[in-house]
């Protein structure tokens, strides 16, 4: 099953509204607030920074963004206008922060126009995101920053041993809901391709144990796509699921995924 949000736009309306709700709620999590709190300390803004949010969802880091220190204006740009919908309703308090609808292979300004560009879990679901990086360095103002954050999604685990069955729920989850895995790792040679120096990286991530919620939603998406896919029917399917749930109940329970932030200037 091909990755939902590298054709967001396309999907039914119920599914855009329901990963909207998914997508604030991960934004709400701690973990993920203090990543995002990590890498976004590495980054110099100019003073009346002038930033674009690529693949902003629904505007969570914008919201953010527009409240760091020195940013003058925020605008946020994603394919999908059910997320943009969302986004533009949970902003209404902010005067310099707008949402837009457009492509992130083809961003609808000229040449130098913004002082810093995000990426913020976005480049794992675009097809072709050199093209991305591309638009990015022509946007961005001569030394311009980029800003890359994004899960290895190779390292997605919900095993406690070798061949635990409920790494068949990781793996599935991941192959329906990433369309680049690999890309953190091949992420610094995309950089460079595209005109950028790479001036800080850092190694992140998550760890759910005693009250896991995203991982745990893994293990049951994960579940529901083997059995869609016809790997497993409806006993083992909710068997998995039990198992999880039986992993939290005793202590045992462990998920992760690592994730990688890397800021880059655009090169004189």
């Amino acid at each position: 099953m091909a990755d939902v949000y590298a054709t967001i736009a396309a999907a039914e309306h119920e599914v855009q509204e329901r990963l909207a709700t998914v997508l604030e709620l991960r934004a709400g999590d701690s973990q993920q607030r203090g990543m995002l709190s990590t890498y976004l300390a590495d980054i110099e803004f100019p003073d009346r920074a002038e930033v674009l949010d690529v693949g902003c969802g629904t505007g969570a880091v914008s919201r953010v963004l527009a409240r760091c220190n020195g940013v003058g204006r925020v605008v946020g740009i994603d394919p999908s206008p059910v997320f943009l919908s969302t986004a533009r309703k949970l902003a209404a308090d902010f005067a310099d922060l707008t949402f837009i609808e457009g492509d992130c292979r083809s961003l609808p300004y000229p040449d130098s126009s913004y002082d810093i560009i995000i990426f913020h879990t976005t480049l794992s679901h675009v097809p072709r995101p050199e093209e991305a990086l591309k638009e990015a360095f022509r946007v961005l103002r001569p030394g311009g920053t980029l800003a890359v954050f994004d899960g290895n999604y190779t390292t997605t685990t919900l095993a406690n041993g070798d061949f635990d069955p409920l790494q068949a729920c990781a793996d599935a989850a991941m192959a329906a809901l990433v369309h680049d895995r690999w890309l953190i790792p091949r992420l610094p040679g995309l950089v460079m391709d595209a005109g950028f120096n790479i001036i800080k990286q850092r190694s992140l991530g998550i760890v759910e144990t005693a009250n896991p919620g995203y991982m745990l939603t893994i293990a049951d998406r994960g579940a529901d796509l083997l059995a869609a896919n016809g790997r497993i029917g409806s006993e083992l399917t909710l068997a998995l699921k039990n198992e999880a749930r039986r992993r939290v109940d005793t202590g045992c329970f462990f998920g992760s995924i690592a994730y990688g932030s890397l800021i880059a200037q655009k090169r004189l």
